[in-house]
């Protein structure tokens, strides 16, 4: 495949390019590009084989793909963190670390197996078995389905060096069009479900994985298709974008300035976001919700990779930026004017008959509330 070479070995070297000569370059660029990743589901094997290369090439040789800038850390050890303890876990790896030793104690199934989606490195599965040896749990097997080669050897590679090689088994697989063999005391997804385009029978898959009393527990982004801003925060994130200095308005990802703030899909050659938004929806037709916390929309372009390295934790206005917004934020969401880009959630398998299980939620941001009222993106709309 041309693209996945001319990303690895001239995309480097462009980037380094003038940005009044970059612009001309990125837009010829996604002009020639396959349309959407969405033309897959529609029969398109040959657009399907070059998003996924071209989103294999990008992770090749990312050992940290959750590396989130200092200002992030400020912004969720003052925010999140807090907000999370009171439901008994401080981050996202203790969820799930929680969410599997709940399952662990539910099944009778010695070893208790899981199942990761979308595992990539196997870092968090590492750690998180780590965690559950440290709580007495010795008997389990994490399985963690990944397509990309490079990182299954990390992933493997990691255990070992953990200790933890008889609990993590790293197997190829793509999720999209994963069918499970057996069933799982729990089924994790940990920020993996916004990359899948078969998003509805990735989740009949895993009803079928967790069919009995089984777990579904994830932490993803549940935003705009390829992470944008629906048009209701685009505005406001753009109110607070004319309050910052010339400097930190510079994109370190698309290297351009940006006078304005400019919405990106993220979407437009790999598989990042491709279907954030019909993500809730479809969880809820599937599943029943034991737990639901959602969080976060304004504050996300401040403190991710592209503008957030700019921000210095030890500068009190740069602190007292990221507050307002996390401010404003807060209030417009619990107002129900905003939706959350952010959650996580454990699930079960729907059975008939049954009414709804109580759900465990953060004040009325039920899952029903969190869902923006808008026609499902079969299409993929952006």
């Amino acid at each position: 495949m041309i693209r996945p070479f001319l990303r690895r070995h001239v995309v480097p070297w462009a980037r380094r390019l003038p940005s009044f000569l970059q612009e001309p370059l990125r837009e010829i660029w996604y002009a020639c590009a396959p349309k959407t990743a969405a033309t897959a589901r529609h029969g398109d094997e040959a657009v399907y084989a070059a998003q996924r290369d071209n989103e294999t090439a990008r992770f090749d040789a990312q050992t940290d793909v959750h590396a989130l800038p200092p200002i992030a850390h400020y912004w969720s050890d003052k925010y999140l963190r807090p907000e999370l303890e009171a439901f008994g876990f401080s981050n996202p790896e203790q969820f799930f670390v929680v969410a599997l030793e709940r399952a662990w104690r539910e099944t009778n199934e010695r070893p208790a197996r899981f199942i990761s989606l979308g595992a990539g490195n196997c870092d968090a599965e590492v750690r998180i078995a780590q965690a559950l040896r440290a709580r007495g749990i010795i008997d389990f097997v994490i399985e963690c389905l990944e397509p990309n080669r490079a990182m299954r050897a990390r992933g493997a590679a990691l255990a070992r060096e953990a200790g933890v090689e008889a609990h993590i088994d790293a197997i190829d697989g793509d999720f999209n069009f994963w069918r499970p063999q057996r069933t799982y005391a729990a089924v994790i997804a940990n920020q993996s479900l916004h990359h899948a385009i078969e998003l509805e029978g990735l989740f009949d898959a895993v009803a079928q994985a967790i069919s009995g009393d089984g777990l579904f527990a994830t932490s993803d982004m549940i935003g705009r298709n390829g992470h944008q801003r629906w048009p209701e925060a685009l505005a406001i994130v753009r109110e607070f974008w004319a309050e910052l200095p010339a400097a930190y308005r510079y994109n370190l990802q698309l290297r351009r300035h940006e006078k304005n703030f400019r919405d990106w899909d993220c979407a437009r050659e790999g598989f990042e976001g491709v279907r954030a938004q019909d993500i809730l929806p479809l969880l809820i037709e599937r599943f029943d919700f034991d737990f639901f916390f959602a969080h976060s929309n304004l504050i996300d372009p401040f403190i991710d990779r592209s503008f957030g390295p700019h921000f210095d934790v030890a500068c009190e206005r740069d602190r007292a930026f990221i507050d307002r917004v996390q401010a404003r934020d807060e209030a417009e969401i619990f107002a129900g004017r905003l939706t959350p880009t952010h959650m996580l959630a454990v699930m079960r398998a729907q059975r008939s008959g049954e009414g709804a299980r109580p759900c465990l939620t953060r004040g009325h941001l039920t899952p029903a509330f969190c869902v923006r009222r808008i026609a499902p993106s079969s299409s993929r709309s952006r």
